[in-house]
């Protein structure tokens, strides 16, 4: 049985919809992805997404990961499924943009000006962001990244990395994936929009 990925998927395909390329497509997925279902479903689903597991990450790509926060006892929250697109990687750690910090609008915007630095036109697997924090804090243009950077430690990831195909990174963006640990997703988001607003 498809998943809903892969069902949202094949329908904007079928309408002629090319996944990224285009503003009008990304509108489409996200619209849809946005009403596909509870958190728990599409975890479920994408859990079985076997062909997405890799054993390392790659700069620029996006992945979802199960994950234990060091110090969970006493920061103010955290994502325990965090959605991240990495842009460095040191020793046993990595840092990225975890989309889910984002309201869904914010994390919109910040796609589309991401979609801006991709390598290449082709749309595929050889597709990636090419991102670094320099890039990022300068242009005006990713001003929503402020709230999104986190470093992660190799060893307290707690499940398999799935690299999220770029075809699915718009649908990604809108299902309910996250879960914050010690404070509620509005209280996060809320403080997001200060970050950004800062």
């Amino acid at each position: 049985m498809a998943s809903k990925f892969d069902l949202i998927l094949r329908s904007g395909t079928q309408r002629g919809l090319t996944p990224a390329k285009t503003v009008e497509a990304r509108d489409w997925f996200r619209e849809r992805a946005q009403t596909a279902g509870r958190r728990a479903s599409a975890l479920a689903e994408i859990k079985n997404k076997r062909d997405w597991v890799t054993s390392g990450i790659s700069i620029g790509k996006m992945y979802l990961f199960q994950y234990e926060a060091k110090h969970k006892a006493t920061l103010p929250y955290w994502d325990m499924f965090p959605l991240v697109f990495p842009f460095g990687a040191e020793g046993s750690t990595f840092t990225g943009i975890n989309v889910h910090y984002l309201p869904l609008p914010y994390r919109a915007r910040l796609m589309d000006a991401l979609y801006d630095t991709v390598n290449n036109n082709r749309f595929n697997e050889s597709t990636r962001l090419n991102i670094s924090y320099s890039i990022l804090s300068g242009a005006a243009k990713f001003n929503y990244f402020k709230p999104t950077v986190h470093k992660y430690l190799n060893s307290n990831v707690r499940s398999r990395l799935l690299e999220i195909p770029i075809d699915y990174w718009d649908i990604a963006l809108f299902l309910p994936f996250h879960k914050f640990q010690n404070k509620s997703t509005n209280k996060v988001w809320s403080d997001s929009r200060k970050t950004i607003a800062g």
